[in-house]
């Protein structure tokens, strides 16, 4: 079962093939394979993207020890 990233909740429901929506927190979500994207759904109905708020690709910190 899939929770929403954003509040947890497993109360989505799914609106396409690939596109689901949080009824807890009302944000949208797209799972493509094993990568998911999260929007806030604005009130003229546009998408904006929160994947920044959520999925930050780290760059990984390298220590040298001498």
């Amino acid at each position: 079962m899939m929770r929403c990233p954003n509040c947890n909740s497993k109360d989505i429901g799914k609106i396409g093939s690939h596109q689901f929506y949080c009824w807890g927190c009302f944000i949208e979500l797209t799972v493509n394979g094993d990568k998911m994207s999260v929007y806030q759904v604005e009130e003229d109905g546009t998408l904006s993207s929160l994947d920044d708020l959520f999925f930050e690709d780290e760059v990984p910190t390298q220590v040298h020890l001498n």
